[in-house]
């Protein structure tokens, strides 16, 4: 699998995540990736993905940029 092909799929896996009311709660980088955890809105449901490609984890650190600047313009 191309390194493009990676990327979208990881990419479509944080979307679809968000998209159904997960927040990222935890990351963890390591040597292998980013380690993520997902939280649903109750709290009653979590998910962990492994983002292994740079640009994945350059795009969930910039929707987490981006949900914290909403937060912080809301306040």
């Amino acid at each position: 699998m191309t390194a493009s092909q990676e990327y979208f799929e990881e990419k479509a896996k944080i979307d679809l995540l968000l998209n159904q009311g997960f927040k990222i709660t935890k990351v963890t980088e390591n040597l292998d990736g980013a380690t993520v955890v997902f939280e649903s809105a109750n709290q009653r449901n979590h998910e962990v993905l492994l983002i292994e490609t740079a640009d994945a984890r350059k795009y969930f650190s910039s929707v987490m940029v981006s949900l914290q600047k909403n937060l912080t313009m809301a306040e």
